[in-house]
């Protein structure tokens, strides 16, 4: 099919634009909207004009808002019209009139009836385990947000369009569909969420994915939302409308990767083992939290590592807050996670003068299941991932050398005055860090639809094979399936169609690097199936197959689902797996951290496009790097200011390192996500390397050169 469009680039005839008005509260009671009077070409609504249900599918997010206002930026209503420059003319003479309330921004602050849910995991004895332990180490570690930075801002296109099979019901549009053209990774959400909307059929809608561009699995709900806009729009008005968010309103007020707070405690034997552990997680999901059982859960995993804990305690809370909802970003959580425990297990290794690669190594189940977190069905590679990258890096060789310069740096400090240099003048500081993690192929919880998602193949009788399905971002795939069906079928792989249309069925969302791993086996399956009733059966062929949740005993005796959901660990009992090894050296003038290289041994599973895979890898890397210390953003009062965007920066191309990659080959069939994996390890090496360079444990990221700077005030004050 036609490659999608961007959403800026479809322009029906007589298209009406849309604005938004938004709440000036960060949390209050909506009384009224002062609105000035409007010429017949113009038109305002409000939650009392939506004919359906006021909410998204499967959430408590109103399309907009009603009697209640709960963050900065919340729709209140549209207003729509020919001319954009008279729209925000008039969008500036509304006053949206309402009763302010006491907001919470911070999640530490929010109380019971704030809470979305709770995870409680507990082995052994923790408590026996802290009462007689040696020491205690103790951390507290938090990701700040992240930006999706989208390739162009979040919108939607939606007409009315006659169809001449009819249908309708009373009361509604008979003998019209509603077609809707966004950048969605989810093109079924958009559809179940403008149907109940508009009280329609929802075969009756008709949803186009534009093109998505680089979404870092930021698109599977939020577009849904300004599709309903503009479908609103169309329905009432039975014209065209555009909703295309600025910039500025995209970056202030779409989600972001959610902010997490995790304390992680340690108790430790005379031998320095650790022998007990306690664990608290806090993710702040902003307003309505969607998703919240699936990042809290991802998150909680992320928390329990990888290594082995003989008695634990878990605590974890998603939490409602006064500031724009967050939502997904690569990982679902699993990387803010993964950052806490890597981040505490290297300060405790480099406390005990242990060389962190070691220390993992030797703490790795033996069978690669972890006692605490998901059953895996094949061993993990964790002990060859570390050597892999350490080999890659020279990693052993500069970590004892810079742990050296270290130890003189700290001599050398208690010789002399303590308000000597602690780094003599010129002086580069360098350090190395490492660490392990690894990535589920899908999510946890499949969502109120209860996870029923196909793709069907048909085989032509001219030999041609088209793939139906609404998945987004198909490009790359389809190039791999055309290849595994030149393989299985041996027809040209020119032959091969992607199908995407009214009729294509509901393959799920495109996120947590399911098309490669779930998608992929479902048309290998598929091709299979074909070719065994090829020379039986009349053509054309066609083949349905369907994935449905899976649990296991085990999975379901260790994470319980949360509120009645429908678990599915399908996608965690083969995961993709990486280590990370970060090499960085530091001005002690600037205190600007400089990467000489990114190292990364990874489990793949089966490799279909090793130059996509790459490709997809080194992009990870980057945004990965970029949310370590070069993206920093931060709700202040419940907003992101406007020179928050303005001085918005990311990795530019002359910034960024070199990123090595070595595959770890296996005999497995199947192929495994790994597109999140940099964001589960690099974060945490690349502390840990600036950690080993300043000789000061970093606890937060994004690291600010302002932390690098006060860290190296502190080695210069302190007491020898």
């Amino acid at each position: 099919m036609d490659k999608p469009r961007f959403v800026e680039d479809i322009y029906p005839r007589h298209t009406l634009c849309g604005l938004t008005i938004r709440s000036p509260l960060a949390r209050g009671r909506l009384q009224s909207l002062e609105c000035p009077k409007l010429p017949g070409s113009y038109t305002l609504i409000t939650a009392s004009d939506i004919p359906g249900k006021n909410r998204l599918e499967n959430s408590d997010m109103p399309i907009l808002a009603g009697d209640r206002l709960s963050y900065i930026g919340e729709p209140v209503a549209l207003l729509l019209g020919p001319d954009r420059t008279m729209l925000e003319e008039y969008a500036a003479q509304c006053t949206v009139i309402a009763e302010a309330e006491t907001p919470v921004f911070a999640a530490h602050a929010v109380v019971d009836d704030a809470v979305l849910a709770r995870r409680e995991i507990r082995a052994g004895d923790p408590e026996a385990a802290f009462a007689r332990a040696a020491s205690i180490m103790r951390g507290d570690y938090r990701t700040g947000i992240q930006e999706h930075w989208y390739a162009e801002p979040v919108g939607a296109v939606a007409w009315l369009e006659t169809d001449n099979a009819g249908g309708g019901e009373g009361g509604k549009h008979s003998g019209k569909t509603l077609v809707v053209h966004t950048a969605t990774q989810w093109p079924f959400h958009v559809k179940r969420s403008v149907a109940q909307v508009l009280k329609m059929e929802s075969a009756l809608v008709r949803v186009q994915s534009a093109f998505t561009g680089l979404h870092m699995d930021g698109k599977i709900w939020y577009p849904s939302l300004i599709a309903c806009h503009a479908a609103l729009g169309a329905w009432i008005t039975k014209k065209p409308v555009r909703f295309i968010l600025t910039r500025e309103e995209d970056f202030r007020y779409s989600p972001k990767r959610n902010g997490s707070e995790i304390s992680v405690s340690s108790a430790l034997d005379a031998q320095g083992e650790i022998i007990g552990s306690e664990i608290q997680v806090t993710v702040n999901l902003g307003a309505y939290g969607i998703n919240s059982a699936e990042i809290l859960d991802q998150t909680c995993l992320g928390s329990l590592g990888v290594y082995r804990f003989d008695n634990l305690k878990l605590s974890g809370a998603a939490v409602r807050t006064n500031i724009p909802p967050q939502g997904p970003f690569c990982g679902f959580g699993l990387a803010q996670g993964f950052f806490a425990l890597e981040r505490h297990l290297s300060h405790v290794a480099d406390t005990r003068k242990h060389n962190p690669a070691e220390w993992r190594k030797n703490r790795f189940p033996g069978n690669g299941s972890l006692p605490l977190g998901p059953a895996f069905k094949e061993s993990a590679p964790g002990e060859q991932l570390l050597d892999t990258a350490a080999a890659m890096s020279d990693y052993y060789r500069k970590w004892a050398s810079y742990e050296l310069l270290r130890q003189e740096r700290r001599q050398r400090l208690a010789r002399n005055s303590p308000r000597n240099n602690w780094a003599d003048k010129g002086e580069t500081l360098r350090g190395i860090g490492i660490a392990l993690g690894y990535q589920a192929n899908g999510m946890l919880y499949p969502g109120a639809d209860k996870g029923n998602y196909a793709i069907e193949l048909t085989l032509g009788k001219d030999a041609s094979l088209e793939i139906a399905t609404s998945t987004a971002g198909y490009n790359d795939y389809g190039r791999i399936w055309a290849a595994m069906a030149q393989e299985i079928l041996s027809i040209d792989a020119g032959a091969v169609r992607i199908i995407n249309n009214a009729a294509s069925p509901d393959s799920g969302p495109a996120c947590a690097s399911r098309n490669i791993s779930v998608l992929t086996r479902l048309v290998e399956q598929a091709c299979l199936a074909i070719r065994k009733q090829r020379f039986r059966d009349p053509l054309p062929i066609r083949v349905r197959k369907t994935v449905r949740p899976r649990t296991s005993p085990l999975w379901e005796e260790r994470f319980p689902p949360l509120e009645g959901a429908i678990l599915d660990a399908a996608g965690f009992s083969r995961p993709g797996w990486a280590s990370a090894v970060v090499e960085v050296e530091v001005d002690p003038v600037e205190y600007i951290p400089r990467i000489r290289g990114v190292w990364m041994g990874v489990d793949g599973g089966k490799i279909l496009s090793e130059e996509r895979a790459r490709r997809s890898l080194k992009i990870s890397t980057v945004q990965a790097l970029g949310w370590a210390f070069r993206e920093q953003i931060a709700y202040s009062d419940g907003v992101l200011s406007w020179a928050q965007f303005a001085n918005y920066d990311i990795p530019s191309p002359g910034e960024i390192p070199s990123v090595h990659i070595d595959f770890i080959w296996n005999d497995t069939n199947e192929p495994k996500g790994i597109g999140d994996l940099p964001f589960c390890c690099v974060p945490a090496a690349y502390v840990h390397a600036v950690s080993q360079a300043m000789d000061h444990h970093f606890q937060s990221i994004p690291l600010t050169r302002e932390d690098i700077w006060e860290a190296g005030k502190l080695k210069k004050t302190e007491e020898p």
